[in-house]
């Protein structure tokens, strides 16, 4: 098979910002297999969930092409081979999610089904996807949300708090949002580990009186250790995202969440991120997917899984200027993959 590696930068709309920082866009690496006349896309996106280890578009791009000549004499349809030949190597996980995803493309391609149809998945399964609100002032989150209505129907709605400000700011922004949310839209919350383990608590029961339906990464991954104490006391469902990469993750978790956000460049591809839902199911959990900067390649590549998922949160490709990539397209709030085979992408 023939790799073809070509990076792309992609602006959003609007910059998003977190307890950790704010992004205003990426340099992303799109990733073609080719063979048999056929060719298979994946996607590589930078992200980092905190000041070590980031994952960037530069070592994302060397072990991408340090995988060519490894690869390049197999086919794509060897995707077992493939796997254990990345296992044995020092790959990032953004890097070999790029190549999963393009095999999986191809192979739907080449049966000529899309992978949702080819998994036996239903369409009807699956559920709305959050838009995110970041970060901001109060007259800013409103602004933001008011756009995001006007940009798309609203079913659920992600609100950004662990404000470096404290939780009373975050109180004041969440409480400025709540009337403007969209009547029956589901609210939940994402801390990205910006609250300690007493805000955290305490934030928890405040956030229960308004009908917020859980609370993701409240608690740093440092502090992991402290997730029982939430867990017993907590009135919300705990989900963790930074703290859970792949499905091996999960077992020492489950006694002390409620579910876990999977994400592509985290787990490293559909073939790992579907490991992690089976694997989270036999623990109880629940699951959720989630993003970076990603486009629509990625993005759709998790819609084709969503019917499996029980919360989505795909909106990053909606808040990109200059997308080149379309795929699934929303559909009453859900975002819906098409009946192409593959992923069912084109490129602008």
């Amino acid at each position: 098979m023939q790799i073809h590696i070509e990076p792309f930068t992609v602006h959003k709309r609007v910059p998003l910002t977190i307890s950790r920082g704010t992004s205003a866009g990426s340099t992303n690496l799109w990733v073609r297999i080719e063979a048999d006349g056929i060719e298979g896309w994946g996607e590589a996106s930078p992200f980092a969930i905190g000041s070590s280890d980031p994952q960037t578009t530069e070592e994302i791009a060397r072990d991408l092409s340090a995988l060519v000549p490894i690869l390049s004499s197999l086919h794509p349809i060897q995707r077992q081979i493939v796997e254990s030949r990345l296992s044995g190597l020092s790959i990032c996980s953004a890097a070999q999610a790029a190549i999963d995803v393009a095999l999986h493309d191809w192979m739907g391609k080449c049966f000529g089904v899309p992978l949702w149809q080819l998994w036996g998945l239903e369409l009807q399964r699956i559920g709305p996807t959050a838009v995110t609100v970041g970060i901001n002032t109060p007259e800013g989150a409103v602004d933001r949300l008011n756009k995001w209505c006007d940009q798309q129907q609203v079913n659920s709605v992600k609100i950004k708090l662990g404000s470096p400000e404290g939780i009373a700011a975050d109180k004041k922004m969440f409480t400025a949002l709540l009337p403007e949310v969209p009547a029956g839209a589901k609210v939940s919350v994402d801390a990205n580990g910006g609250w300690g383990l007493e805000d955290a608590i305490a934030m928890s029961y405040w956030l229960s009186e308004f009908g917020v339906i859980y609370i993701e990464q409240p608690l740093a991954v440092a502090d992991d250790k402290l997730l029982p104490n939430l867990y017993g006391q907590s009135p919300l469902p705990i989900y963790v995202d930074e703290s859970c990469f792949v499905s091996s993750d999960i077992p020492p978790l489950a006694h002390c969440v409620h579910g876990i956000n999977i994400k592509l460049m985290k787990s490293g591809g559909l073939s790992e991120a579907m490991r992690m839902i089976n694997t989270a199911k036999a623990c109880g959990l629940k699951v959720m997917f989630g993003c970076y900067s990603d486009s629509a390649i990625s993005n759709t590549a998790l819609a084709h899984l969503s019917p499996l998922a029980d919360h989505l949160d795909l909106d990053s490709h909606f808040n990109l200027k200059d997308d080149p990539f379309s795929g699934a397209q929303l559909k009453n709030g859900c975002l819906v993959p098409n009946a192409q085979p593959g992923l069912g992408l084109s490129h602008a």
